[in-house]
């Protein structure tokens, strides 16, 4: 679709071209966004609901799941508009050494979205609440302190209002770092395979990979802008390169798409393996992975092709073997 819009008069069609500059930028942003949502929502809807629902999985009702996908599309535009409002606007006013300040207010842009995530985008999807079991929520503070990384929350997620898949993760920087344990999971888990999975989120913070991935996001930003720079120049500065702009985005994202998902499995493995020195609990963890597998049908023998592509997590049998 991006293509079309760059290489035919369908954006042409769609550019507001009336507008100033000023308008015109995040109109034609908005308008690129929402249209692209629209092509890809019938097989959102087919993968995120219809398949789903087949399954098992899916606890979601059609208004809910459009409410969610209105919701997703909506911040996008928000930040794409925003962020190509900033770009069109540096080109304009520095056409000659734009790619400097450009690089550093979206290398800052990404930082700050880092820390502000968790605590404003996150709840729009989701409703987090402090651990209310008493005795569980002290032995993961105790086992945060044993593994002597500064938690500031060990929060539930709704997951069950979508879906019956269970997972956790650790998210945040500074004073909005939290781990985030799905409702899902503790109904279908045990304490120690509880604790195991928040072992496997501590090994994250420990080894500080929020860090690295916020530095490396930041990297990525700065890149992007390069590249930008070096195929537009000051072409930039016009709003109907919108589309373009953001194809060469698309276009470096997949590009880099098989060394973050490596490198996405590594920093899992890294984890696998602190959760159980940090427990020490072997049953738990071949437990705990193979509850996930059959919970969440996990293919437990991809395709090469698509496991190099997509998967960012080891297969469950590549992390029970790991365990001996």
């Amino acid at each position: 679709m991006l293509a079309a819009l760059v290489w035919t008069d369908a954006g042409a069609a769609l550019d507001p071209g009336s507008l100033p500059w000023w308008g015109r930028t995040p109109a034609y942003a908005a308008i690129v966004v929402a249209a692209a949502g629209a092509v890809r929502t019938p097989l959102a809807l087919w993968s995120g609901l219809i398949r789903e629902r087949r399954w098992g999985f899916s606890t979601q009702q059609l208004p809910s799941w459009a409410a969610d996908r209105a919701k997703g599309v909506g911040v996008n535009i928000v930040l794409t508009a925003v962020a190509l409002l900033g770009l069109v606007g540096f080109a304009r006013a520095l056409p000659g050494w734009w790619v400097a300040p450009a690089a550093a207010a979206f290398a800052f842009a990404t930082l700050l979205l880092s820390f502000v995530a968790p605590v404003v985008l996150e709840p729009l999807f989701n409703h987090y609440s402090p651990l209310q079991d008493t005795t569980l929520a002290a032995e993961l503070r105790r086992l945060a302190q044993q593994a002597g990384v500064p938690i500031r929350d060990v929060l539930v997620q709704d997951t069950s209002r979508r879906t019956r898949k269970a997972n956790a993760y650790v998210s945040g920087l500074g004073r909005t770092r939290r781990v985030v344990v799905s409702d899902t999971l503790l109904e279908q888990a045990t304490p120690a395979e509880v604790r195991l999975v928040v072992a496997h989120e501590l090994g994250h913070r420990r080894e500080r990979h929020v860090q690295l991935g916020t530095l490396l996001a930041l990297v990525g930003a700065i890149t992007a802008t390069v590249v930008v720079w070096a195929l537009l120049g000051t072409r930039v500065g016009d709003p109907h390169q919108v589309p373009l702009e953001l194809l060469i985005g698309l276009g470096i994202a997949l590009i880099s798409l098989p060394a973050l998902t490596a490198l996405s499995r590594r920093w899992e493995r890294t984890a696998d393996r602190y959760s159980l020195e940090l427990t020490g609990d072997r049953a738990a963890y071949a437990t705990v992975f193979r509850r996930l597998a059959e919970t969440n049908l996990t293919d437990l023998d991809p395709p090469r092709l698509v496991y190099l592509l997509l998967f960012t997590h080891p297969t469950p049998p590549e992390r029970l073997a790991a365990a001996g």
